[in-house]
Formats: C-alpha cells, structure tokens, sequence
C-alpha cells in the first residue's frame, strides 16, 4: 500500500486561526537532521598544519646546528692536538741549521748548538723562537741573532759574530775588541791586520772613540791603520803603514776628515808629508 503522508499536529493556537483566516494551509512535513561537531574553518587549518611544520623545522635545524658545533669542535681539538702536542711537527735535532757570519773563530760553535739541543723534540708551533734567540746572543762572540722555524722539522739559526776591529794591550797580551768595544777573544800578538790601540781598557770615553772612529773608516784607509791612540776622546790620531801620523781629533765629522785625508794623500804636493792634521777638516794642515 502506498506510504501515508504523516498527519500535521494541530494545536489551539492553530485551530484559533484557521477559525479567524478560514481553512489552514497544508504543513510541511518536518524532517530530522543529524547534529554535527562544530566546524573548523579550513584557513585555521591551514595555520595549524603550518605552526606543526614550523616546530617541526626549528627542531631539525637545532639539532643540525648541534651535530654542526659538535663537529667543528672536535676537528678543532684534533688539529690542536695534531699541531701542538703530536710528534708530527716536533724539531728534530739533525734538521737544525746555524749559519754564522763574520769571523767564525770568535764564536763557538758547539756552544751555539748546545743552547738549539734544548728545542730538539719541541712542537713547532709551540717553540718559543725569542727566548730562544735570547740564549743564543748570551754565548760569548754573537752580536746579532735570528731564529726561524723550517717546516716540518728543522730551524735556521743565523748569528752575526763580533768582528774585532783593535788589538789592545792587556796583562796576557792583547785583548781583541768590536767596534762596541765588547772583548771577542784574546791573542798573545797582535792579529795580523788589526791596528793596535794604545788606550788602557779602563779609559772607557777615550777608547770608545778610537773604536768609533776605526769603524767609521772606508775600508781602503782603514786598511792602512796600523795603531792608534788618544790621550782623550777629543784627540785621537792615527798611524798609517807608510809612516804618516793623522791627528783626527774627535769622532765627529769621520766622513769629512775621511774624504779630506784622502785628496790630501793624493795630491802630488804631499810628498814628503808626515802629518795630516783633519781636525778641523775645513782648514786641513799638513806638516813635513
């Protein structure tokens, strides 16, 4: 049989009415409708997923930055390990090179190496080369020094020694002095080649003068120099190898006087001069 339609429920209100506006209008039917949970806009959603993915992401890169520091941190401890405590770099003590300059009779080279021996075994890196080059310049005879490291293993090692410039008489002698006046050595003759200063090592200011003079030569008349000597530092005078006495004076103006002396001795009216007094090198005078 065919479905009944359901029959519409009347109340009193409604039978009032049909009685006042005439016959009721059919009703509608009514139908059910599940409830539904209430509904989450699908942009919220969107920010949700996002926010997940965010956190997400912060995580990773954390811990990619982590493992990141970890890594350098460990490289770093490795190669500070590899260059400052390993053996890989340490001076060896045959790799170890001194080259001395000058006269290598003033300084002894055995004493040299014994202060280098010390460095044998020593990381590069971590070698102290000024102290190291402090040690070097205490052994008697070294003027100047320089240390530098060769990679991988090996140091050069370059000592400048004091060249003696004077013999002066001593009690055993003649103590050998540089231009600084430091004594380099001693000898019982004076070395052939070296003038012989007549100035008691006690008398500091005189004999500093000499000694600056002598270094302020030209090698050509330096090396007719056989002695000097200077009552005071404002006096010195020379002895030449042909028998010509130069009254210097004082140390200063040494590259005028040097020039002055050297046309005077020169200069053909000369002959037969013994002394050559530069003192005053603007007013030169020459004595028979």
């Amino acid at each position: 049989p065919p479905a009944r339609a359901p029959t519409p429920v009347r109340t009193p209100a409604d039978t009032g009415r049909q009685e006042a506006d005439g016959p009721p209008a059919e009703l509608e039917p009514v139908r059910w409708t599940p409830r539904r949970g209430p509904v989450v806009s699908t942009g919220s959603a969107a920010r949700f997923a996002e926010r997940a993915r965010m956190r997400r992401r912060i995580t990773r890169d954390r811990l990619l930055a982590w493992t990141g520091a970890s890594g350098v941190v460990t490289l770093a401890a490795r190669r500070c390990w590899l260059l400052l405590a390993s053996p890989v770099l340490a001076v060896d003590a045959a790799e170890i090179e001194v080259r001395i300059e000058g006269d290598q009779a003033v300084v002894d080279a055995a004493s040299v190496h014994a202060v280098l021996d010390a460095a044998a075994g020593v990381p590069l890196p971590r070698l102290d080369t000024v102290g190291l080059r402090r040690q070097v310049l205490d052994v008697p005879g070294v003027r100047a020094a320089s240390v530098s490291r060769a990679w991988p293993h090996g140091l050069l090692v370059t000592v400048v020694a004091r060249d003696p410039v004077a013999a002066v008489p001593a009690e055993a002698g003649f103590a050998l002095l540089d231009a600084d006046g430091v004594q380099v050595g001693r000898s019982d003759a004076p070395p052939q080649g070296l003038p012989v200063v007549g100035v008691p090592l006690g008398e500091t200011r005189a004999l500093t003068a000499v000694l600056l003079v002598l270094q302020q030569l030209p090698p050509e008349l330096a090396a007719d120099v056989v002695s000097a000597s200077a009552p005071n530092q404002d006096a010195v005078a020379l002895d030449l190898a042909d028998g010509a006495r130069v009254e210097w004076g004082s140390a200063d103006q040494s590259a005028l006087k040097a020039a002055v002396l050297t046309t005077l001795r020169a200069a053909p009216t000369s002959a037969g001069v013994r002394v050559f007094d530069v003192s005053a090198p603007t007013l030169p005078i020459t004595r028979s």
